[in-house]
């Protein structure tokens, strides 16, 4: 399993740094430096949960603080799932109540990402039904938050973008997590099985591990920050590092976690 043509460059990365700073000046500028709010929501699986917690990380670097009050929100963000037909249905009714939201407040910002998003048909239907939507993107650009919200700041035009792709891994994103003690670690994305009844291959990609060393650094700092609990997630964690030597496959792994 090669996994370097999963990787994001180092100037890709760089290149959002850059619409951080730039989107942080502008909403500073709007909001007279006070810090707006932003409203997250993630639905479905644990690895939507981790996804959602660097998705807070960007939204903090670039100056929001957060409500669990969608009303006070000058941001709202869903994060989606699409196993399940009866959580598509409900987020369908969530994004239409904001409607209401969005007009009593014009600079409100409304985002739709995740897995549900990657889809085609989806997001057409959101382009079409529900034109206040502003930003809405897929599961394998979420890294680019900063220049969706940037470019949504700067030109007040829609941003849409699902591109496909067989998968990324994208590691040094800011994580804001939601527990002081229990933590989400991915060491691998994506499924290769393609079973008939399932869709996460369609819209997480093929399977891609992330880098031994980049993960045990993360788990030396949740340990050194007090964490009790980690969980290691994936869609197939005994596919991990797949085809490469045998001692950095997930046994290995857990061994070294465990020490």
């Amino acid at each position: 399993m090669d996994n370097s043509r999963f990787s994001i460059s180092k100037e890709e990365l760089e290149k959002q740094k850059e619409y951080t700073a730039l989107a942080r000046e502008l909403i500073e500028a709007r909001f007279e430096g006070k810090a707006p709010k932003a409203f997250v929501h993630t639905y479905g699986c644990q690895g939507n949960v981790s996804d959602g917690e660097r998705l807070q990380g960007m939204l903090q670097q670039m100056g929001y603080e957060f409500t669990d009050d969608v009303k006070k929100a000058d941001l709202v963000l869903y994060n989606t799932c699409a196993i399940r037909e009866h959580a598509e249905d409900r987020i369908y009714g969530n994004v239409g109540a904001l409607k209401q939201y969005k007009k009593s407040n014009p600079n409100l910002i409304i985002a739709l990402c995740g897995c549900m998003m990657q889809q085609e048909r989806v997001a057409e239907k959101i382009r079409g039904s529900y034109p206040f939507v502003d930003l809405l993107f897929g599961t394998h650009v979420s890294y680019k938050l900063p220049e969706f919200i940037y470019k949504k700041l700067s030109t007040g035009k829609r941003v849409f973008d699902i591109t496909e792709s067989d998968g990324n891994i994208v590691e040094g994103l800011p994580i804001k997590r939601d527990g002081k003690f229990k933590a989400w670690v991915p060491v691998m994305y994506g499924c290769n099985n393609f079973c008939s009844y399932c869709i996460v291959p369609y819209v997480r990609g093929r399977e891609r591990s992330r880098d031994f060393d980049c993960i045990m650094e993360e788990v030396k700092g949740l340990v050194a920050g007090g964490y009790k609990e980690i969980t290691l997630l994936g869609q197939n964690v005994n596919s991990y590092n797949k085809d490469l030597s045998e001692d950095k496959r997930f046994p290995a792994l857990l061994k070294a976690i465990s020490e």
